[in-house]
């Protein structure tokens, strides 16, 4: 759906192709021959888990056997996009909609892989920090003119009036915005870096929102840096022991 509506609106994003139970021989005979590294993701929700960048094509062929015939992530992976591999340094830009009119909040930089120095599986997330170095007024201004604007615009003009939170999940490739994904909600763990931010109080926003004056709203923004790291059970994202606590520290600084 998000990957029509980009292309709809002319929302920059990486190329693809969509493959089910139906044609998964043509997928398997796709992937073989993409050039590499390549993208497949899980079309349903898979906890932040549903996507395998792989480094081969034989690699790519058993990720989407294993998401469509297998069942992976279960009815998640019945559908699977297959994507163009974007290389470049991911931001998470966040906008508070109320249907008219929508309120920029501080962007973050999300840190998937588990391992140390970006190297292992993706995971739903292991930490977080606002505000984003390379996120500079010359790259936001083209985020808002080629990727939030006409998301916002192109909502209306589906008769679509949606009142909430929209993630920008970006990539940018030297210098230029791409999206990769939206959510219909805050990150997790963007919104921990986020959040200590924002000094602006949220009752106000919140009836801003209620009022649709949210483009009028003059958000006040802590200026300093916040960071948030998660500590998770080993084996994460695979099999991993359960019914630890998960343990949360913000950093503000």
């Amino acid at each position: 759906f998000s990957k029509m509506f980009m292309l709809k609106y002319g929302i920059p994003t990486a190329s693809y192709k969509t493959f089910n139970t139906e044609s998964i021989s043509s997928g398997i005979d796709y992937v073989s021959k993409h050039s590499l590294p390549v993208v497949l993701k899980a079309d349903g929700l898979a906890a932040g888990k549903g996507v395998i960048i792989a480094e081969t094509n034989e690699e790519a062929v058993s990720v989407l056997k294993e998401m469509i015939s297998d069942k992976k992530f279960g009815e998640s992976s019945a559908k699977v996009v297959v994507e163009q591999f974007l290389k470049g340094i991911e931001v998470s830009v966040f906008a508070l909609c109320d249907g008219e009119g929508y309120l920029l909040l501080p962007e973050a930089k999300d840190y998937k892989r588990i391992g140390e120095k970006d190297t292992g599986l993706n995971t739903g997330g292991m930490g977080a920090v606002s505000p984003v170095p390379f996120a500079d007024e010359v790259f936001m201004k083209k985020v808002k003119n080629n990727i939030i604007d006409p998301t916002i615009a192109g909502l209306k003009s589906e008769g679509i009036d949606y009142t909430g939170f929209v993630f920008f999940g970006l990539i940018s490739v030297q210098g230029e915005p791409f999206v990769i994904e939206y959510n219909a909600r805050m990150g997790d763990p963007e919104t921990e870096a986020v959040v200590p931010r924002i000094k602006s109080d949220f009752v106000d926003i919140f009836i801003a929102l209620g009022e649709k004056q949210l483009s009028k709203f003059k958000l006040e923004v802590d200026p300093r840096t916040a960071t948030t790291v998660v500590l998770v059970s080993g084996g994460y994202p695979e099999e991993f022991e359960k019914d630890h606590v998960n343990n949360v520290y913000n950093i503000i600084a």
